[in-house]
């Protein structure tokens, strides 16, 4: 794992919309051929989302590499949304990303994040137990299996 000294992280601004619309369908576009269509991600009006919920952005050199999109909800954190650049990947950035909102939620006095990934996203679904996230359920989505997942903080 390459030391990620060189990130630094700030919150999203209106003007980032575009910029994070670009690295989710970047990200994305991995699973298109798996599940034969584009992820719900990569079709959501990231002006809007930018507007309504908090997004936090890693940064590494002036450039945005990875972002995470949570809402706070009566109890608990919801990651709406986790992606980092494809060529910025494997490198720890989506696990860094993960602490921000675990610290965000425990700041809320939220001792739970919950999620949900597509099934056929399997390194995902195992980045997520790697981290310690379990499964809640999973439910029929568009041909394909949602799971959704949850970690409880401790206080």
């Amino acid at each position: 794992m390459t030391k990620n000294s060189s990130i630094r992280f700030r919150p999203a601004e209106a003007a980032d919309a575009a910029a994070i619309r670009d690295i989710v369908r970047a990200a994305y576009a991995k699973w298109v051929p798996l599940i034969g269509r584009e992820p719900l991600p990569m079709r959501a009006d990231y002006d809007r989302a930018v507007a309504e919920h908090p997004f936090d952005l890693a940064i590494e050199e002036g450039r945005i590499v990875g972002l995470i999109e949570t809402m706070l909800a009566d109890d608990h954190v919801w990651i709406e949304n986790l992606c980092v650049l494809p060529q910025a990947q494997g490198r720890g950035i989506g696990r860094l990303l993960l602490e921000r909102a675990e610290n965000k939620a425990l700041e809320a006095g939220r001792s739970e994040l919950r999620l949900l990934t597509n099934g056929a996203f399997e390194a995902n679904v195992l980045l997520y137990k790697r981290l310690g996230y379990g499964i809640d359920r999973e439910e029929p989505f568009m041909g394909g299996m949602t799971v959704y997942m949850s970690k409880t903080l401790a206080g």
